[in-house]
């Protein structure tokens, strides 16, 4: 029992490092994290060795799955293709800003979510990455990327999200968050509903976590989340990373 509620523990601290959808109980906490962080380093501080960040993208999931991924890298202008899979899979390094608007570390550098995602996850979070990230190479405000990625919604330019959409996210090299723990494997999956109870999400000994929706203001009453498609995000926490390590 302590080390599944030691797990689930991890679960939540992993969300709400990657989605930025950080609880009323710790705005403390965030307001913290946002003074050390208030606006983008240089560049050259996200960045990586190419090399190094295609086998950190790989290590996303389980070989079996991303040793056919096509693998996206970070450039100064971008998202660069370093390698065509052939499964459907795309892996990449996402930093802080593919994560929520508010997100208290969104400019945090030392960031490293490592994702794989499925074909039907890439086709919808992939493109808002790619954007986000444009805008934020551009300069945009947060709120001009918010506004970016909701008009790219409304035109079409953004698909909306497939059935089955999810991803791992179980790579023992991620950095997410400066709080305790830093890292955690577990799956994400991708729903367009609104309500986390239909998964069970947050009940006593659920190892299910649940956010509202993607990439905005962690409020569920927000009206910026009333002009989106509703995309609420699962995590369920594993045991393993994905090298089949156990994971403490």
């Amino acid at each position: 029992m302590q080390e599944m509620e030691r797990a689930r523990n991890c679960g939540l601290f992993v969300l709400a490092a990657l989605t930025a959808l950080l609880v009323t109980a710790v705005k403390a906490q965030t307001l913290d994290l946002r003074k050390l962080y208030p606006k983008m380093a240089p560049l050259g501080l996200y960045l990586m060795n190419r090399d190094t960040e295609i086998a950190l993208a790989r290590s996303a999931a389980p070989a079996a799955i991303s040793r056919d991924a096509s693998i996206l890298v970070l450039t100064r202008h971008g998202w660069d293709t370093a390698v065509n899979g052939t499964n459907g899979f795309v892996c990449m390094v996402e930093r802080g800003w593919a994560v929520s608007i508010d997100f208290a570390e969104m400019w945090n550098p030392k960031m490293r979510g490592a994702d794989c995602l499925n074909a039907a996850a890439a086709r919808t979070i992939v493109p808002v990455v790619r954007k986000l990230t444009a805008m934020v190479l551009a300069g945009d405000s947060d709120d001009q990327r918010a506004a970016g990625i909701r008009a790219a919604f409304a035109k079409g330019e953004i698909p909306q999200l497939d059935a089955g959409a999810m991803g791992y996210m179980m790579s023992k090299g991620s950095y997410l968050s400066d709080e305790d723990g830093h890292n955690g494997p577990h799956l994400m999956m991708f729903v367009p509903e609104n309500s986390g109870a239909a998964w069970g999400a947050g009940a006593a000994n659920s190892p299910v976590v649940a956010s509202v929706s993607y990439w905005f203001p962690n409020d569920d009453g927000n009206p910026l989340n009333k002009t989106l498609p509703p995309i609420r995000v699962f995590a369920v926490v594993v045991a393993n990373w994905s090298d089949g390590s156990e994971a403490h």
